[in-house]
């Protein structure tokens, strides 16, 4: 199996999650964006087979936490027209700068039901010499690409309909049960999805400091 370098890209937090207004202050919002993040790097740098972790991001908090948990971390380069495609463009030469040719991985940040054994088996199925995508539970957006080529670039192509892009790029839709993978979460509803998952210790804490109600038995998902 070859190893991989993954990059996340991640906004500045105070200006996460609008879609959960109506549950949550910006504050609230923040602090939950933090959280999730902090459990999809835990579960992410828990596979052997992923070498090394760059966080892209302006933000201070983001920037902090992720150095506390290993990882390499990347200023958000000049923004443009697509900043969170740039941002990840970015990230993945300054792996290949830093580490020579390699494989690559984007990963979104906001997958708190992200278990490692999830990621551990994308790795493991996704082609070598192709690119590859793993498509949200809605179907229309992308959680992962994937790059199974050490030279070929990223070429990330995040965004409204994201799925579709990806693969009329030429990128191979991975099939596989991953829900924690799967499931970013932007929505009320996704909130409740992850939750009925199993999140990880930094969102189920998180939440419960905000007064949520248990979700069923309310699991949380450990890092294997």
């Amino acid at each position: 199996m070859h190893t991989v370098h993954a990059v996340m890209a991640v906004k500045r937090i105070d200006r996460a999650k609008s879609r959960l207004a109506s549950l949550l202050s910006t504050e609230q919002r923040a602090q939950l964006a933090l959280a999730m993040f902090t459990d999809t790097v835990v579960a992410a740098t828990a596979v052997p087979e992923l070498l090394s972790l760059t966080v892209v991001t302006p933000d201070p908090l983001i920037a902090a936490r992720a150095r506390d948990l290993g990882a390499h971390v990347l200023g958000e380069p000049a923004t443009g027209p697509d900043p969170l495609n740039i941002a990840l463009a970015a990230g993945a030469a300054d792996v290949r700068d830093r580490h020579g040719p390699a494989h690559l991985l984007a990963l979104q940040a906001d997958l708190p039901a992200l278990r490692a054994s999830e990621l551990a088996d994308v790795l493991t199925v996704a082609p070598v010499g192709a690119r590859s995508v793993v498509i949200d539970h809605t179907g229309t957006g992308t959680a992962a690409l994937l790059v199974r080529d050490a030279t070929a670039l990223l070429s990330p192509r995040f965004g409204v309909d994201s799925a579709r892009a990806h693969r009329d790029a030429g990128a191979v839709a991975l099939a596989g049960h991953w829900p924690g993978l799967r499931c970013d979460v932007d929505t009320p509803e996704d909130l409740d999805a992850v939750r009925a998952l199993g999140v990880g210790e930094f969102t189920t804490s998180t939440l419960r400091e905000f007064g949520f109600s248990s979700h069923g038995s309310d699991p949380v998902r450990t890092v294997c």
